[in-house]
């Protein structure tokens, strides 16, 4: 009887260390794929980064672009009035339907390069 009940205590503690093994494994296994998950994740959240700076440069340039071209529209607008001060037809009426028609382009153009809006 008393060999009956080693064997039981020793197939008990063979099952235990089966278990822990198989345990210890998986553990191992998942720990493993964790780290190789972060790995993939640290990698794409770098490359989230770099995007994030191109596209804020991207943004600044564009911005520079804007501010150079209405100055460059400023001092051809100064330069058009120049010359119309010396121009018989400057002091002429310009016909409502040509005026109300070049403002809204020029409305319409002004907004369209307005980033200063968010986009929703």
């Amino acid at each position: 009887m008393h060999k009956l009940n080693m064997s039981h205590i020793d197939f008990l503690i063979l099952i235990c260390f089966a278990f822990a093994v198989h345990f210890g494994y998986n553990n191992y296994q998942e720990k493993k794929q964790l780290q190789k998950d972060k790995a993939e994740l640290f990698g794409k959240i770098e490359q989230l980064n770099q995007r994030i700076a191109k596209n804020n440069q991207i943004i600044s340039d564009n911005e520079q672009s804007k501010r150079e071209l209405e100055n460059q529209s400023l001092e051809r607008q100064e330069q058009i009035n120049e010359q119309l001060k010396n121009n018989d037809c400057a002091n002429e009426r310009v016909p409502s339907v040509i005026s109300n028609s070049l403002y809204n382009r020029a409305k319409g153009l002004r907004q369209s390069t307005d980033t200063s809006k968010s986009i929703k």
